[in-house]
């Protein structure tokens, strides 16, 4: 695999901050094929649903939710599969992604690989979210992504504001309770939600992909130097809010941490993910014009406190002086 594809994977996985802001596209799979279609699927306003689902012969619609804090967030509905007919309530489950990735994480095999058409003809009326942040997610009643205050957040307003709306919303479109299917930050927000009591009574059932509670006994070589590089506190005190995995920084940050001894980048996937049956370069490459999508390095820098926790405070505050005195002499 070619040290740029490598580079790019790794960015899913951690990233370097840039404060950049710039629209991007969808692209979708050609009908039956891995190939990607060949021409650009315009538009967040066609989204998810027209790059890659009603090209598939699936009903799609792309709706919005409005959080109590002001995001408008992007959601998709398939309300039945391929065939059609069947039930008439059919029961509503909603699919949410995890940290740095979209909704179009889900789509990124043919319709018989892809959980959502899978749900869908088999009997489901399936929703996908699209987290705060993300491409199809970066509007506010009053803050634009360039604003600062627009990436003020963490996975805890996840939690108090983005899964309640699209709860809320689901339910009182369905009437049902919701079947839910995480992935990843998709689990924590789930299980900090559920353990609050929140949402409980919405809730029908969980099935919960490669949950997560917190992150202290991650030992990927990648992950463990990435944490401990505090990168996410060291740029906020900078001013630098948007996670934006993507561009010139992030090669050469990766390239910091390849120089790690025990970081083996040219085994960089399987080191991230485990020995993976189930990748091929079309479907890697079509993952790469995707994602990875932003998030708040706010968000980032909690997720990595989960990691280093008993070594964060001390760190934290030694950096945190070190860097006032620093700019005070500038």
């Amino acid at each position: 695999m070619a040290v740029s594809v490598l580079l790019g994977l790794a960015a899913w996985g951690f990233c370097v901050i840039v404060l950049a802001v710039q629209p991007q596209r969808a692209y979708g799979l050609s009908r039956g094929s891995f190939g990607l279609s060949k021409e650009v699927v315009a538009p967040p306003e066609n989204g998810i649903c027209a790059s890659s689902v009603t090209v598939h012969g699936y009903k799609c619609q792309e709706l919005e939710v409005t959080t109590e804090d002001g995001y408008i967030l992007s959601l998709q509905r398939i309300p039945e599969g391929r065939v059609g007919g069947g039930e008439d309530k059919r029961p509503p489950v909603l699919v949410q992604h995890g940290v740095l990735v979209d909704g179009m994480t889900w789509f990124l095999n043919a319709p018989e690989q892809n959980l959502p058409m899978i749900l869908a003809d088999n009997g489901f009326d399936v929703w996908i979210a699209n987290t705060r942040g993300t491409r199809f997610s970066r509007r506010h009643t009053s803050l634009d992504p360039s604003q600062p205050a627009f990436w003020d957040w963490s996975w805890d307003e996840l939690v108090s504001f983005d899964l309640p709306a699209i709860f809320d919303f689901v339910y009182g479109q369905t009437g049902q309770k919701i079947d839910y299917v995480g992935h990843s930050l998709g689990t924590l927000i789930a299980l900090a939600s559920f353990s609050e009591g929140k949402l409980v009574n919405q809730l029908q059932s969980a099935a919960l992909l490669s949950p997560i509670a917190y992150l202290s006994h991650m030992n990927t070589a990648l992950g463990v130097v990435a944490a401990k590089a505090f990168v996410g506190e060291i740029t906020t005190l900078f001013g630098l809010a948007e996670f934006y995995p993507k561009g010139e920084p992030v090669e050469n940050f990766l390239k910091s941490l390849c120089a790690n001894p025990g970081v083996d980048c040219y085994d960089l996937l399987s080191a991230i993910t485990g020995k993976n049956c189930c990748l091929n370069s079309s479907t890697v490459d079509l993952f790469l014009k995707n994602e990875p999508q932003s998030t708040s390095t706010k968000n980032l820098v909690h997720l990595a406190q989960t990691m280093v926790a008993k070594m964060h405070s001390l760190m934290f505050e030694t950096l945190r002086i070190y860097l006032i005195i620093l700019s005070s002499t500038m």
